[in-house]
């Protein structure tokens, strides 16, 4: 199946009002969350994982301590596409606001 393409800066910036945890460009998205424990974030990131491998789409984190940093592209599309704001409404579904 074809992968979806780049979305224009207008479209990401439009896209992000409605994704207010979020910010970033075309070139990515990014969401810093803060988990009460390590433990937490740990489960956190195995709940993310099951999302991405059902939207066989995978996102950057980076963990310290208990706060997780997320971040969004499509390296196919060379940028931010309509994948990464679908993965980005799941994972607000996941994670406190």
């Amino acid at each position: 199946m074809p992968r979806p393409p780049r979305l224009s800066p207008g479209e990401v910036s439009a896209a992000l009002l409605d994704l207010p945890h979020w910010s970033g460009d075309g070139e990515g998205i990014r969401r810093t969350v803060e988990l009460p424990s390590f433990r937490a974030a740990v489960a956190a990131i195995v709940a993310i994982a099951d999302v991405a491998e059902e939207l066989d789409h995978h996102p950057d984190i980076d963990l310290r301590w208990r706060t997780l940093h997320l971040t969004l592209v499509s390296h196919s599309a060379g940028g931010v596409s309509e994948l990464d704001l679908e993965l980005a409404r799941r994972l607000d579904a996941l994670l406190p606001g």
